[in-house]
């Protein structure tokens, strides 16, 4: 019995990934222990901000970078940032940014519901958003003409989330906001690439640390360090009720020290074994096929795709919906990626699950289409 089953609530088995509706991730015993240690004694916070910052950019290739309590808050912080540009009278009023350059300019198919609006977190910052081009096409122009004397920053978005046709690339999306005198922002919050971005030449990138990272609930932003001094001063106004406590930074910094060391091409090879157990054992169920699937972004990331039979289907099979309803419904809770559940589809992600539950799936998937 977990600690969350002790309190009366349902074990969850989680076949969605590293999600925020779920808890995201589960902590190693040495990232728990770094955030106990972390917990456990006093620090001058904005010291610990700052030599963060000057730890995690060793990993990413940053000039500095920001330490913050999620990649959301991320956002928000960064967007004020590039707003106040650290100007202590404006940072005493966001994210009223009336009458001053506030306009975030981003890609139609990349302004995004990721489980919040993402116009809404540039909003939360004091930001506008500009929306360039249509939902299935960007061209260059469409983001050349959406600048004006009043936008502060582009923003890219790299997420399965997005629209992945019809937009323009990082690369000339780079190109353009340089040629502006402007800066980049990346939002690349569940990527597991800390370098890459940076490299590319974006001027701020912005992940969340309890997802690839499998960090405590955290984030960062990093990239140019004069940007990244407009953010941290952002802890002095719209910042404070986002602000991460010391056990959160240093357990933050302990996964990035295990990440380096992590055999990722192994992990890789493991989770590709659990969606190949699932596929070839989901697909013996009558009414049921699955088939192996890479994740939308391009990522490292394999799941297994389950569709109904459309001979079973005509029979009378219950929908994807109705299947879905019943593995959240039960006990434990199956919880299963759902962006395609309206042409049918059910995903499974086998990277957070433990030993017992693949086969548990594939149990309770027969149970249901069975009756």
């Amino acid at each position: 019995m977990n600690v969350y089953e002790k309190i009366g609530l349902k074990r969850v088995v989680n076949a969605s990934g590293r999600v925020t509706i779920l808890g995201v991730s589960t902590l190693s015993d040495e990232v728990a222990q770094a955030a106990i240690e972390g917990g456990q004694s006093y620090v001058v916070i904005d010291d610990l901000i700052n030599r963060a910052g000057e730890i995690i950019s060793g990993y990413t290739g940053g000039e500095d970078s920001c330490v913050t309590s999620s990649a959301s808050a991320a956002i928000c912080l960064t967007v004020a940032g590039l707003i106040s540009k650290g100007k202590k009278s404006i940072v005493d009023r966001l994210p009223d940014s009336t009458g001053l350059p506030n306009e975030i300019v981003i890609q139609k198919g990349h302004s995004i519901d990721y489980g919040a609006p993402m116009p809404t977190m540039i909003r939360l910052g004091g930001g506008v958003p500009v929306e360039a081009g249509t939902a299935n096409e960007v061209v260059p122009e469409d983001i050349e003409e959406a600048i004006t004397e009043n936008t502060v920053a582009l923003f890219y978005v790299k997420s399965h989330h997005c629209v992945q046709k019809g937009m323009v690339d990082i690369e000339t999306m780079r190109d353009i906001a340089h040629r502006h005198n402007l800066p980049l922002m990346v939002d690349a919050a569940a990527e597991e690439d800390f370098r890459k971005y940076i490299a590319l030449g974006a001027d701020l990138v912005i992940y969340s640390g309890a997802k690839a990272l499998e960090a405590t609930t955290s984030g960062f932003v990093t990239g140019k360090k004069e940007y990244i001094s407009y953010v941290k001063k952002q802890y002095h106004g719209i910042g404070r009720p986002m602000k991460i406590g010391k056990e959160g930074i240093m357990g933050l910094l302990k996964a990035l020290e295990r990440y380096e060391n992590k055999d990722r091409e192994k992990e890789v090879a493991e989770n590709i074994a659990k969606v190949q157990y699932l596929c070839e054992e989901i697909s013996k169920i009558p009414g049921l096929k699955a088939e192996q699937i890479q994740d939308e972004a391009g990522r490292a990331i394999y799941r297994a795709r389950v569709t109904l039979d459309t001979a079973e289907t005509a029979q009378g099979t219950k929908s994807a919906a109705q299947i879905n309803q019943e593995l959240r419904g039960g006990d434990p809770q199956i919880y299963a990626r759902t962006e395609f559940l309206n042409l049918g589809k059910i995903d499974f992600d086998p990277r957070p699950l433990v030993d017992g539950d693949k086969e548990l799936i594939v149990k309770r998937l027969r149970e249901i289409m069975e009756g």
